[in-house]
C-alpha cells in the first residue's frame, strides 16, 4: 500500500531589498543559523510522517545556498526547485515539480522567513485540511484599522477581521486544480487561490510568535521569542 506523503512548500524569493541588507533576508542568521535552514528545521521535526520538503529559491541563489548548507553542515532532507517572478509563480513552479496527486495527501505553503512556527500550529493547520480541504492560521488585529475611500477614510470593525499567516494547507488535488488557473495578481496567498474556485477556507487560530521576517526590528523581535521560549 502506498503511503500518502505531506508535502510542505517554502517559500523563499526574497531578495532582501525591504529588509535592506546586503544578504536575502531568509539567509540572514537567526541565532546559530540561516533563517531559512530555521524554517526548514520546524517541518523537518514536526513530527508528520513521509513529509518532503521542497524550497522555492530564486535559480540566482542556488550557488549561495549550496554554500551555506556546507558552511552550517545542514542536511537536512530537501530539494530546491526555481522561483518565479511573483510568489504565485514559485509556488506554483513547485507544485509542477510534485509527480502527481496521487504522490501526496496534503500540501502546506509556508514563508521561508517564518522560522517560528510550532510544531503545534502546523499539526492544527495540517489536521484542518484533512478534515475541510483548506485551512490556514489567522490572528485578531490588535490596532484600529481604517479603510482608504479616495482622499478620506472609514473605520472598520476589528472584530470581524484576521491576519493571515502560513503554514496554508490544502487537499493536494484541491491545490493543484487551484493553480491550473491563470494567474491573477489579486492573489495575494494561496487561500485566495483556491477560495477563486468557490471552495470555503477553514481558519485555524493561529500564534502571535509566528512572525515574518521583513525588517530588521522583526529579526530582533525573534532573537528575543527565540531565546526566551
Amino acid at each position: 500500500m502506498m503511503v500518502m506523503k505531506t508535502i510542505a512548500i517554502i517559500v523563499a524569493g526574497g531578495s532582501g531589498t525591504r529588509y535592506g541588507a546586503q544578504l536575502p533576508k531568509q539567509f540572514l542568521k537567526l541565532g546559530t543559523e540561516p533563517i531559512l535552514m530555521r524554517t526548514i528545521r520546524t517541518f523537518a521535526e514536526c513530527g508528520e510522517k513521509s513529509l518532503e520538503i521542497i524550497v522555492t529559491l530564486p535559480a540566482g541563489q542556488f550557488g549561495l545556498w549550496q554554500e551555506l548548507c556546507e558552511q552550517f553542515g545542514f542536511t537536512l532532507p530537501h530539494r530546491v526547485v526555481a522561483g518565479g517572478e511573483t510568489r504565485w509563480h514559485s509556488v506554483k513552479n513547485a507544485i509542477d515539480s510534485i509527480d502527481g496527486p496521487a504522490e501526496a495527501s496534503v500540501i502546506a505553503v509556508h514563508d521561508g522567513v517564518r522560522p517560528l512556527a510550532s510544531s503545534d500550529l502546523i499539526s492544527r493547520v495540517l489536521a484542518a485540511a484533512r478534515r475541510d480541504g483548506a485551512a490556514i492560521p489567522v490572528v485578531p488585529l490588535n490596532d484600529s484599522v481604517r479603510q482608504l475611500d479616495g482622499e478620506t477614510s472609514h473605520a472598520l470593525d476589528r472584530s470581524l477581521l484576521r491576519a493571515v499567516q502560513t503554514p496554508q494547507a490544502f487537499d493536494a488535488r484541491l491545490l493543484m486544480q487551484a493553480y491550473s488557473q491563470p494567474f491573477d495578481p489579486s492573489f495575494t496567498d494561496d487561500a485566495s487561490v483556491v477560495e477563486r474556485m468557490g471552495h470555503n477556507i477553514t481558519l485555524v487560530d493561529g500564534d502571535p510568535r509566528n512572525l515574518k521576517i521583513t525588517r530588521p526590528m522583526d529579526l530582533a523581535l525573534a532573537e528575543y521569542l527565540l531565546n526566551n521560549a
